[in-house]
């Protein structure tokens, strides 16, 4: 299964599942990060850290450890 870190600029995909059952996973659900979401990179700091997205019609930033725990899929479908 493919991480949200991985997903490339400007590419949508959805959520699948956050990994975990700590306070960062609970913190990354809450703040929109919930299975079926469709979520959008925006862009990368200039080092590469945090990574902006475009979620439920706002934009959050996350590191990149974060956005390692969360599992997408990409609709490769025309």
């Amino acid at each position: 299964m493919t991480q949200l870190v991985d997903l490339p600029q400007g590419q949508m995909a959805r959520v699948v599942k956050v990994m975990g059952s700590d306070e960062i996973a609970l913190r990354l659900l809450e703040m929109g990060l919930t299975p079926g979401a469709e979520i959008r990179l925006i862009g990368r700091a200039p080092l590469g850290d945090p990574l902006e997205f475009e979620v439920r019609g706002y934009r959050l930033s996350i590191r990149k450890s974060e956005a390692a725990r969360v599992e997408i899929e990409t609709g490769s479908s025309g």
